[in-house]
């Protein structure tokens, strides 16, 4: 029987030690075969750069102008919009049986990987449990936060388990430190992408053991003394759902009623919390650095770094999030120079980021989900000969689908930042305020597009 491929999760490339990453070869193939971004390699897909350059700018312009044009009011109303799905249909997802039973069923998941982490093989060819949480979750969460909000918060064991011992040693909780916001959010997500794509061994059921074992230490450690409002901004995991969640088209109204709704209004809805615009940032700019850490001469820079392939992989990890943050900020600044005073703080545009995220998000690892995702349920379900992953796309059809996905955020995020912009800018200013805005859209949709296509 031929051996099984192994599973290489995104963080995995070929030619030996890419950024202190391990590779895993297959058994009876001399070559390397991996899996990186969802596609194999980013480089040299088979579209042309010329044409998907010229239809960016052509959708990001077009988009501009007729905004500029048409769109003179604020339309988006947040939390206020919606229309109201069947009482039925409330009263069933609002029930405490249907809540206990997804709690559940997120503690017995957890477990089921934990069980794998301990006594599994130290192979993901073999252990489901690292495709279980660089697939599953974290590639997982986005479709599912998408289609039906914000699950982690339904599903999340942490918060079983809290519940679980304050039923036991009662213990109230403290008011969460003022100005803290999405902060810890930001750390833990960017403590999960440098595990991800600059630890020495992501794969490896040691590692992932001592990640989880102290990460959930301490996540619990925290809501004992802050209670359960600290997972809301506390997990990496339920804020990044939670974010992602905003675009999805159900939601709550502000009065609690469960609503269908133009996604535009709950990203509106956003809240503009400290920390909100690190934790995008984070995201976008990890993204960016998971589809530049195969360019062969990253990897020959950081294998031949004085500082060590590690420390060399961190700071391009660090580099490449500081970058988006920097442009932001310079965005945002430009932008109250051009409009002059206005109320929004640092974080009123932030939200025009989310769309962005999520085209980055969908082009790299879209495809990893759908390949890989099936093989780690068939080895957690106990499948000997799980299936070769194949993508259900030709490398065309995937890039273009890449393409699209990267454009179509940045011009939902120039949708996004308009109505945000009318609503806060005089009208003679409002376009003109939006000029340093289509800028950076434009700034992060080169960057994205060359990191496809070069």
């Amino acid at each position: 029987m031929t051996p099984p491929r192994p599973l290489l999760v995104p963080t995995l490339c070929a030619g030996g030690d890419c950024g202190g990453r391990n590779v895993v070869p297959h058994p009876a193939d001399p070559a390397v075969t991996f899996l990186a971004h969802g596609i194999g390699s980013q480089h040299d897909l088979p579209i042309s750069p010329f044409y998907a350059f010229a239809g960016a700018f052509a959708a990001l312009f077009v988009s501009f102008l007729a905004l500029g044009l048409l769109w003179s009011t604020s339309r988006f109303r947040g939390d206020r919009s919606g229309l109201a799905l069947p009482a039925g249909l409330q009263r069933v997802a609002d029930a405490p049986a249907t809540r206990t039973t997804l709690r559940g069923l997120g503690l017995a998941a957890a477990l089921a990987v934990l069980l794998h982490l301990l006594l599994g093989p130290d192979d993901p060819a073999r252990n489901p449990a690292p495709g279980a949480v660089y697939v599953l979750l974290w590639v997982g969460l986005v479709p599912a936060s998408l289609l039906f909000g914000p699950v982690w918060r339904l599903l999340n064991p942490l918060r079983t388990l809290h519940r679980l011992l304050v039923r036991a040693l009662p213990r109230p909780g403290r008011p969460l430190p003022h100005g803290l916001g999405q902060w810890p959010a930001a750390v833990g997500l960017f403590g999960f992408t440098w595990l991800e794509l600059v630890s020495p061994d992501p794969a490896s059921t040691t590692t992932l053991l001592f990640a989880l074992g102290g990460y959930t230490a301490l996540q619990l450690a925290l809501a004992a003394r802050f209670g359960e409002d600290w997972f809301a901004d506390g997990d990496a995991f339920e804020a990044y759902s939670a974010l992602l969640a905003r675009l999805s088209p159900f939601g709550r109204r502000d009065d609690g009623r469960l609503v269908l709704r133009n996604p535009f209004h709950g990203l509106d809805a956003t809240p503009e919390r400290p920390g909100l615009v690190a934790t995008v940032c984070v995201l976008l700019g990890s993204t960016a650095y998971d589809g530049f850490s195969d360019n062969p001469s990253w990897i020959n820079a950081i294998q031949t770094s004085p500082l060590g392939r590690t420390l060399a992989a961190t700071l391009g990890l660090l580099g490449s999030i500081a970058l988006v943050a920097t442009l932001y900020c310079l965005c945002a600044a430009a932008t109250r120079l051009v409009s002059g005073p206005h109320p929004g703080p640092l974080t009123a545009f932030a939200h025009s980021l989310v769309p962005i995220s999520l085209g980055y998000l969908t082009a790299h690892y879209l495809s990893l989900l759908v390949t890989e995702g099936p093989r780690t349920v068939s080895m957690a379900l106990g499948t000997d000969n799980a299936p070769e992953p194949l993508s259900p796309l030709g490398p065309g059809a995937l890039a273009a689908l890449q393409v699209v996905a990267v454009v179509t955020g940045h011009v939902l995020g120039v949708v996004a930042a308009h109505d945000r912009s009318v609503r806060l800018f005089p009208p003679a200013k409002a376009v003109a305020g939006q000029l340093p805005l289509l800028a950076l859209m434009i700034t992060y949709t080169i960057g994205g597009l060359s990191l496809l296509l070069n």
